[in-house]
């Protein structure tokens, strides 16, 4: 089973993809701030990460950027899904490390779709 960090300060955000996902099949843990995302990532590795950019404690752009410095998730996908949606947001988000950028609101068949894609799984 695919293990997944959802990180946002919105605790129903939060709970509602926890929920989906597992419906979907995949382990869910979450954390509400960088702080926390960057620590739970460090001991947890998740294959996947679900990231807001805005957080408290320390933003999703750094939070991305620290993780994505360090050899052992080079390779482990990390989506920004945020509602800073401008081009210069998408820009950072991407010089930043993340591996897609996706603008809420979203559909929640999409959001599955595309971590199924990142994570090589057959549909």
């Amino acid at each position: 089973m695919k293990k997944i960090l959802v990180v946002d300060d919105e605790e129903i955000t939060t709970e509602l993809a926890k929920r989906f996902l597992e419906k979907h099949g995949f382990q869910v843990i979450c954390a509400y701030d960088g702080e926390a995302a960057f620590d739970i990532a460090i001991e947890n590795k998740p294959d996947l990460i679900l990231l807001d950019v805005m957080l408290p404690k320390i933003d999703g752009f750094e939070v991305c950027r620290r993780l994505k410095a360090r050899d052992e998730f080079k390779t482990i996908p990390i989506i920004m899904f945020t509602a800073k949606g401008l081009t210069k947001d998408i820009k950072e988000g991407k010089e930043a490390g993340a591996d897609e950028y996706i603008v809420k609101p979203f559909s929640g068949k999409a959001l599955v779709a595309t971590i199924r894609k990142h994570l090589g799984l057959e549909e």
